[in-house]
């Protein structure tokens, strides 16, 4: 495991081009050159590049470029994350991180596929999931539950963010041949060997929209029908207290 760069490495200092190297300019880069040309082109080389320096200069500030990932995990976090504070409604607080999250990786769909399935260790990760527990806390789960609960809501919440991101980011040809599928091949099945599908012919189209929202609905309503039945303050809707 990585341990963050100490302090005394991360002085700020600038490239041959006159720019001012930190933390905050070499993930905002990183992100950038990964949105234009894809994971692939998160290497120090290109980085340093990009910054017009020499790429050692850039361990001063991550140990590796797998801690930089982390950082730019960390970042479509702060960046989804930012300006929210939770209500008194906890079902409608996470239905919010919910769509945040989403927004966050459709904004970065390339670096999504980097920051979905890593544990960032760092400040507004850490931030989040405080938040999302303490949610879950205010609705009157008991501790262990809070926390087995949370990571069943936001695992569901990251694949499928990570899924339509993956999608945005695929060519334009491929994403609309896709899409296109639901309203040519599954309309033309043979009903006999296919019954099901030509039951529900008329709204497969529909099939190419995503299902996140109503996946996150579906688990909201499980919650708050748990949180319930335990005697908490469930109910979609309802305000947690």
């Amino acid at each position: 495991m990585t341990t963050r760069v100490p302090p005394e490495r991360r002085r700020r200092r600038p490239t041959r081009s006159g720019v001012l190297l930190s933390e905050e300019l070499i993930v905002q880069t990183a992100l950038r050159l990964i949105g234009e040309h894809g994971p692939e082109a998160l290497s120090v080389r290109r980085l340093g590049a990009a910054l017009g320096c020499d790429p050692t200069a850039l361990y001063r500030y991550f140990h590796d470029t797998d801690d930089l990932v982390l950082a730019i995990a960390d970042r479509i976090i702060g960046d989804a994350m930012e300006g929210f504070a939770p209500g008194d409604d906890w079902v409608a607080s996470l239905r919010q991180m919910a769509l945040r999250v989403r927004a966050g990786y459709l904004a970065h769909p390339r670096a999504a596929a980097l920051a979905a399935h890593r544990v960032t260790r760092r400040r507004n990760e850490i931030r989040a999931v405080d938040m999302g527990i303490g949610l879950l806390l205010t609705a009157g789960f008991e501790p262990s539950a809070a926390a087995r609960l949370y990571l069943a809501f936001i695992d569901t919440v990251l694949s499928h963010a990570a899924a339509e991101a993956a999608f945005k980011a695929l060519p334009r040809p491929q994403r609309e041949a896709d899409q296109r599928a639901w309203r040519n091949v599954y309309q033309d099945l043979d009903p006999s060997t296919y019954p099901a599908l030509t039951a529900v012919r008329q709204e497969l189209p529909g099939m190419a929209d995503g299902s996140f929202e109503e996946a996150v609905e579906l688990l909201l309503e499980a919650l708050a029908a748990r949180a319930s039945r335990n005697g908490a303050a469930g109910g979609v809707g309802a305000v947690g207290g």
